[in-house]
């Protein structure tokens, strides 16, 4: 999944944007899973792009 930026999350609608927190959770739930059993993560830098787009997506949400 693509990593949103300010003005794409601003324009989407609130389901859409829920759909995409579920989307963002299972994809850091699936990274810190590997991370905890020791696999190689492919790109470890998508955690914290994962933490800062869900964390703008709840912003808005809460706006």
């Amino acid at each position: 999944m693509a990593i949103l930026k300010n003005k794409e999350i601003k324009n989407l609608g609130k389901e859409e944007l829920k759909k995409r927190l579920k989307e963002l959770e299972r994809e850091l739930m699936k990274i810190n899973s590997q991370r905890a059993t020791k696999a190689n993560i492919e790109n470890p830098g998508r955690i914290k792009e994962i933490k800062k787009t869900r964390a703008r997506i709840l912003t808005q949400l809460n706006k």
